[in-house]
C-alpha cells in the first residue's frame, strides 16, 4: 500500500485579488523548481486541505493549492449572507484560475481534482489546452443536469425514507418541482435558523448518499464547521442550480481538445453518487485517458484509489 507523502507547510501564499470584491486565498508547497501542479478542490464550496498537498512528492512537484471563491480562506465568505454569489459561477473561477496561473509565473502545470474538481479541471483544460501538461481525475463527474437530477432525486430509489426527508425539507409547494433551486433558494433566505436547517437537511441526505461505501467515513459532508457547512451548501445549491453554467453535455462532446493531454481517470465501482458511466464516457472520448475502476471504493475513496493516485502523480513526476 502506497503511502501518502509526509505534512508539508506551503513556502508562499496569498490573496488573488479577482477585481471584483474578491479576494482568493492561494499557496504554493514543495519545490519552487519543481513540476507546475494545481490542486483543484471539489464540493463545490469545499475549500483546499492540508491532506491534498500529501498527494505529490515535495522534492519533484511545485504544489499550487487554492480556495474557490466564498469558502475556505477565500473572502468573502458564502456563509455571509452579504456575499454577492451572483460573482461566483464556472466562468468566474475559470478566470481565476488563469489569473493565478500569470500571477505565479506558471507557462504550464498538471491538473488533479476529484468531483467537482474533475469538471472544473475539464472546462479549464477544454478552454486551455495548451496550458496543461496532465490530468489525474478521481470521482469523475462534468455536473450535466442529468447527473445532477440522479444525485438529488434518482439515487432517491436506494434511501426513499431519508429521501423524503431530503425533499420534506423545502415548503410544500416546491416539493413536486426542482429541489435543488428549491434549497437555493433557502439558502438565501434572510432567517439564519432557515439556513442552517437547509445546510443541515442537504448534508444529511448527501451523508445517506455515500453511507454504504465499504471504506468510506461517517458523515463526510456533515461533519464540518457550521460557518462552512452554510457556505458549502450554498454554494453547492446555487451551482447545480444552474446546472454549473454548462451546456448539457458540453464537456463530453467537446473532449477531443483534449487530445494529446495525458490523463488518468480513476473512479470508484460503487460511487452511488456519480456511477462510473460518465467517467466511461468521457474515456471514450477523450483520445489519451486511462480509465482505472477501483473495485472497492465509492465516491469517498478507500487504499486502493489512494495508491492509484498516487501512482499516476508519482508517474507524470518526471514527465
Amino acid at each position: 500500500m502506497a503511502e501518502s507523502h509526509p505534512p508539508i507547510e506551503p513556502y508562499d501564499h496569498g490573496m488573488l485579488d479577482t477585481g471584483d470584491g474578491n479576494l482568493v486565498y492561494w499557496e504554493v508547497c514543495g519545490n519552487p523548481e519543481g513540476k507546475p501542479a494545481l490542486v483543484v478542490h471539489g464540493g463545490p464550496g469545499s475549500g483546499c486541505t492540508p491532506g491534498q498537498r500529501r498527494t505529490f512528492d515535495p522534492k519533484l512537484y511545485r504544489v499550487v493549492l487554492f480556495d474557490q471563491r466564498n469558502c475556505g480562506r477565500s473572502k468573502p465568505h458564502a456563509s455571509d449572507p452579504a456575499a454577492d454569489m451572483s460573482l461566483n459561477t464556472t466562468e468566474h473561477l475559470l478566470s481565476d484560475m488563469e489569473r493565478l496561473r500569470e500571477h505565479l509565473g506558471i507557462d504550464r502545470w498538471l491538473l488533479y481534482g476529484g468531483s467537482w474538481g474533475s469538471t472544473l479541471i475539464l472546462a479549464y483544460a477544454e478552454r486551455h489546452p495548451e496550458r496543461v501538461t496532465e490530468m489525474v481525475i478521481p470521482a469523475v463527474t462534468t455536473t450535466r443536469r442529468s447527473e445532477i437530477d440522479w444525485l438529488y432525486r434518482g439515487v432517491g430509489r436506494f434511501f426513499p425514507e431519508q429521501w423524503e426527508r431530503f425533499r420534506d425539507g423545502v415548503p410544500e409547494a416546491e416539493r413536486g418541482g426542482d429541489l435543488v433551486a428549491a434549497y437555493a433558494r433557502l439558502m438565501e433566505h434572510p432567517d439564519p435558523e432557515v439556513r442552517s436547517k437547509a445546510a443541515i437537511d442537504w448534508t444529511t441526505w448527501e451523508d445517506v448518499v455515500v453511507s454504504m461505501e465499504p471504506n468510506g467515513k461517517p458523515n463526510p459532508y456533515s461533519d464540518r464547521p457550521s460557518d462552512d457547512l452554510v457556505a458549502f451548501v450554498r454554494i453547492c445549491a446555487h451551482y447545480f442550480a444552474h446546472g454549473a453554467w454548462l451546456e448539457e453535455g458540453i464537456l463530453l462532446r467537446e473532449a477531443g481538445k483534449l487530445a494529446g493531454i495525458p490523463g488518468v481517470l480513476i473512479h470508484g465501482r460503487l460511487d452511488l453518487s456519480g456511477p462510473a458511466d460518465t467517467a466511461w464516457e468521457l474515456a471514450r472520448a477523450w483520445p489519451d485517458a486511462e480509465l482505472i475502476i477501483v473495485e472497492d471504493s465509492g465516491h469517498t475513496g478507500s487504499n486502493e484509489m489512494r495508491d492509484q493516485i498516487l501512482g499516476a502523480i508519482d508517474r507524470f513526476a518526471r514527465r
